[in-house]
Parts: structure tokens; C-alpha cells; sequence
């Protein structure tokens, strides 16, 4: 299965129109993507991603 990696590209033009969105809109797409993401995840992974998540809030800041 030698199959060409999955590229992402966009143009400079499409860069160009991305910056001229609002920022609420750009969050907004982002929030959508990371729940599409969260919700096509396996189980297995959610319990993995929870488990970082709650040691990530247990570790102190350190500079």
C-alpha cells in the first residue's frame, strides 16, 4: 500500500481571504472541526484523551 501522503494546500489566495475573516468566525470553524473530530474519534482514544486531559490539570506550571 504505497499510497502518496494526504497533502493539505491552499493557495495564497485562500490564505489572503482566511485572514480577512472575522475572528469569531475562524473560532467558530475551529470549535466545529475539534467536535467533528471529538465525536469521529474511537472510544479507546476518548478515554485516552480524558486520562491526559485530567494529569495535564494536575501538573503544576512551571516557567
Amino acid at each position: 500500500m504505497n499510497k502518496a501522503p494526504l497533502l493539505y494546500y491552499r493557495t495564497t489566495e485562500q490564505i489572503e481571504e482566511y485572514r480577512k475573516k472575522p475572528v469569531l468566525q475562524k473560532i467558530k470553524w475551529l470549535e466545529a472541526q475539534m467536535e467533528f473530530f471529538y465525536y469521529a474519534m474511537p472510544d479507546k482514544a476518548k478515554k485516552i484523551r480524558s486520562r491526559m486531559q485530567a494529569e495535564k490539570r494536575t501538573l503544576p506550571f512551571k516557567r
